[in-house]
């Protein structure tokens, strides 16, 4: 049931993606990556804290 959500999920996603215009895409693209980038980062340290 998992994998039909996530399957799910990401073609609605694609399709979102498919239909909007390139540079909105490349910018909501590299939006996600930075907010991802970041996230990672933080919890990285906070790893390394608490060891």
């Amino acid at each position: 049931m998992i994998l039909f959500s996530a399957l799910v999920a990401m073609g609605v996603l694609i399709g979102a993606a498919a239909h909007t215009s390139l540079p909105v895409f490349l910018t909501a693209s590299a939006a996600i990556t930075a907010w991802l980038l970041a996230f990672g980062a933080r919890e990285g340290i906070a790893r390394l804290r608490r060891h």
